[in-house]
């Protein structure tokens, strides 16, 4: 029996879940710490309990999208398309060191329709900002900030006073702060570089933010590695506290439900209704591209067209 028979005959017996630990150990000086830890999750919550214990061979005569429409029963489409990505992943790097054919270009993904994005009204922004200028923590400061510059809550939440040039009245974002699954009954709080290398950036602050802050900067005596929210460097709140704190602020606003994100919508919708230019807003909200923006925001009413064809 020569080599590559033998090589055969040895994987005919491998099972997914060892592919996954060779998979997974191949990723993991390829991925962030927080991406790892998703995909080890996922991997664990959904793949194994269902495929794991599937030897490969049989894998490649497996209808997957049998395994789709289970996740769709339970699942939102969005989680069942990360989960099948994953999976993709996996059949790709089998087939490239096992020299296997999923057919992969017959999984389909479950398609998802992104939610309808939440903006503040004109009104609502109004009394959210004149309730944060009037109360003035660090806390409410810290949501003047995301409405007036479109940073997202876990920026924030890491930001720390030597990210604040007020001599350049710009932040410098380069770190983000969230709460990831080690495993099922395990989480985590990581502070680690934003998921892309544009969503490190530069900022501008408005003259307002700017005085609010020197003022603040003056009344402490900050080192530095002060996180902004708490004011001290060993204390910080992490995203999931602070989405509570700000669902208070808009109740103590009597203005109705929002999830944080809204701010950054706000922030956006805002700066193209002002004429922003595209690729500016990009930057500053730190998107890989600018298809992501002009896709996300930028959408010309019915009134829009009728008046630029009015010019033909």
């Amino acid at each position: 029996m020569n080599i590559l028979t033998l090589k055969v005959k040895k994987n005919k017996s491998i099972t997914l879940e060892e592919i996954i630990d060779s998979w997974l150990l191949y990723k993991r000086c390829k991925l962030k710490e927080s991406t790892y830890y998703r995909y080890q999750y996922i991997i664990k919550k959904y793949i194994l309990p269902s495929l794991g214990k599937e030897k490969i061979v049989y894998l490649q005569h497996y209808d997957f999208n049998l395994f789709i429409d289970k996740l769709i029963d339970s699942l939102s489409p969005k989680t069942a398309k990360d989960i099948i990505i994953v999976l993709k992943s996996i059949l790709k790097y089998a087939e490239r060191k096992y020299n296997f054919d999923f057919k992969l270009d017959l999984i389909t993904l479950p398609k998802y329709q992104p939610e309808e994005i939440q903006i503040l009204s004109k009104k609502e922004k109004q009394q959210l900002e004149e309730m944060c200028y009037k109360n003035a923590t660090f806390r409410n400061i810290g949501i003047l900030i995301c409405l007036n510059t479109g940073i997202r809550i876990g920026e924030i939440c890491a930001l720390t006073w030597k990210n604040i040039n007020l001599e350049r009245d710009t932040l410098v974002i380069n770190k983000t702060m969230q709460r990831i699954y080690k495993d099922k009954n395990n989480t985590i709080i990581l502070i680690d570089t934003p998921k892309s290398k544009k969503s490190i950036r530069e900022i501008p602050i408005s003259k307002k933010l700017h005085n609010l802050l020197l003022e603040i900067k003056n009344n402490n005596k900050f080192n530095g590695d002060e996180f902004f929210l708490t004011g001290e460097n060993n204390k910080f709140i992490e995203p999931r506290n602070y989405q509570y704190m700000f669902k208070k602020c808009l109740n103590e606003c009597n203005i109705k439900e929002y999830n944080f994100h809204a701010l950054r919508h706000t922030f956006a919708t805002n700066c193209i209704e002002i004429g922003m230019d595209v690729k500016s807003l990009s930057e500053i909200l730190g998107h890989a591209s600018v298809d992501i923006t002009l896709n996300k925001y930028v959408h010309s009413s019915l009134k829009t067209k009728k008046i630029y064809l009015e010019k033909l």
